[in-house]
């Protein structure tokens, strides 16, 4: 079984977290945004897992086991958040959520 080479992870993550930055930078709606978050914790988890596999260490498959679960909690608090201000508008945009204000 042929193995991938390190950069190669690398550069798939660079890749990955690069268009989830440019996602967040360019996008106004909150569930793009969340979406290209969450396309920056995989790329970082990929690095992790990479780098655990490359040295034959299993602490870095805990630290992404780690970060997915705090990706979770992210994503379910976030979504809510999101599902209560589109309750209250039908559009948002992420400069119009100074509504949550009391």
């Amino acid at each position: 079984m042929p193995l991938i080479p390190l950069d190669d992870y690398l550069v798939l993550s660079a890749a990955m977290f690069v268009i989830g930055l440019i996602g967040f930078l360019v996008r106004r709606n909150p569930l793009t945004m969340l979406m290209a978050v969450e396309l920056m914790w995989n790329a970082g988890n990929l690095v992790l897992a990479a780098f655990a596999r490359n040295f034959s260490d299993m602490s870095g498959q805990v630290f992404v086991f780690v970060v997915i679960t705090v990706a979770a909690a992210e994503a379910a608090i976030a979504l809510a958040i999101v599902v209560m201000v589109f309750r209250r508008r039908p559009d948002v945009d992420v400069d119009d959520i100074s509504v949550l204000r009391g």
